[in-house]
């Protein structure tokens, strides 16, 4: 049966699509208006808020926590203090990517992981005879996020805490009476927050957003206008970047951190105290040079797409919705360079953008790729620079003021 989180009575209201998706057996919102654009701008120019309620919770506590974790996850966990919180991911014995998640450290044994897809059979399997607990609390609390450039704003007022968080920190406070956890993070690589509520209480802490806010031109977004907001931020996505590695059916569908441009996650992999799953075939991958793919990002000469387009008798499309499939890069040879993962039209670069896996001959910055275009029921490409991600990083995200 299809759930609801504890928004969805108020945030229905104030969906004039009714169009729904299901994201973990809940019912999450594509869109609140006919035009995602505009609920994508109210993030990048004012604020909007996003309901991610549906992501899994599990609360890790215990004398060997820290121990636990850090036999799980490739970042290590013991730098991460009380009062922050880490993007971090998890891999197989074979280096593979299982999935990733945001863990928060509430004090020196007492943690809090968030994840895209269920991960409470596979952590409890880790645990042998280490003092620790893994409790599924992802019913327990909604998520509310609070993003865009005047997030700070609205929620000063509120929760005064949110003036002194610095980038992945997390304090403790109240709204609307009621005790929550609010944090600087979030999906769209803009400034941003997340507010951690018992669900019991949620729709009175929304409420108090939604009156805070409403001065600042606060409203929803959903998932088209997000998935547009994290390929900008070039942030991986679960099912799109990558396929965990539990599911997938062959080593195509399957990749390292490195594969996926998460290697800076790996900062002092080589410290042999840290005996992670999946470590010892990381090292190997990296000692033997055998990583085959290396994530970049893209950015088509907006020119040569519209000439492509013009030349032909069309309108340049320039939809934001990303593509729904894989889309085709090749070198300047015509031989295959690798592929798109992500691809949208960008309205803050103006241009195509794309998250993408290319050969590493093709990963130096600058180097030109063609994206492959139809035109006319034909194939054909367009070229795209390599760049770095991501496409946009504002200052705000991570400043104190």
């Amino acid at each position: 049966m299809v759930k609801t989180t504890p928004f969805h009575s108020r945030l229905s209201e104030l969906n004039t699509t009714q169009l729904w998706g299901h994201w973990s057996g809940y019912l999450s919102a594509t869109q609140y208006t006919m035009a995602p654009k505009h609920e994508y701008f109210g993030v990048r120019n004012a604020v909007g808020i996003f309901d991610a309620s549906p992501l899994h919770k599990y609360a890790i506590a215990g004398r060997d926590a820290e121990r636990f974790l850090g036999g799980i996850f490739a970042r290590d966990i013991r730098t991460c203090r009380p009062g922050r919180a880490q993007y971090t991911v998890w891999c197989d014995d074979r280096g593979f990517v299982l999935e990733d998640g945001v863990v928060f450290r509430h004090s020196a044994n007492d943690f809090l992981l968030t994840a895209a897809e269920p991960n409470l059979s596979f952590l409890q399997n880790q645990i042998g005879s280490m003092q620790v607990r893994v409790e599924q609390v992802s019913e327990q609390f909604a998520m509310l996020a609070v993003q865009g450039p005047r997030s700070r704003a609205v929620l000063a007022d509120l929760a005064p805490e949110v003036t002194g968080l610095a980038y992945f920190g997390h304090a403790p406070s109240k709204i609307a009476g009621t005790e929550v956890t609010v944090s600087r993070t979030g999906f769209t690589g803009d400034l941003g927050f997340e507010i951690r509520i018992p669900s019991d209480h949620a729709l009175a802490v929304l409420d108090a957003v939604l009156a805070a806010g409403e001065p600042h031109q606060i409203r929803p977004f959903g998932d088209q206008a997000l998935n547009l907001l994290r390929i900008e931020a070039g942030l991986p996505l679960i099912g799109v970047e990558f396929t965990s590695s539990r599911f997938s059916f062959n080593e195509h569908d399957r990749f390292t951190p490195d594969e996926l441009g998460l290697g800076w996650l790996l900062k002092g992999i080589d410290d042999e105290s840290r005996q992670f799953v999946g470590r010892r075939s990381i090292v190997a991958e990296r000692a033997t040079r055998s990583t085959r793919w290396t994530t970049v990002g893209l950015s088509v000469d907006p020119r040569a797409y519209d000439s492509l387009f013009f030349d032909a008798g069309l309108v340049p499309p320039k939809d934001e919705p990303p593509a729904a499939w894989e889309t085709m890069l090749y070198d300047g040879h015509g031989d295959r360079a690798g592929y798109a993962t992500s691809y949208a039209y960008s309205p803050m670069m103006q241009t195509h953008v794309g998250i993408a896996r290319v050969r590493p001959s093709l990963a130096a910055i600058g180097n030109t790729v063609h994206v492959e275009q139809t035109v006319n029921h034909m194939y054909t490409s367009v070229p795209a620079t390599v760049t770095k991600l991501p496409f946009f990083n504002p200052e705000r995200k991570t400043s104190m003021s």
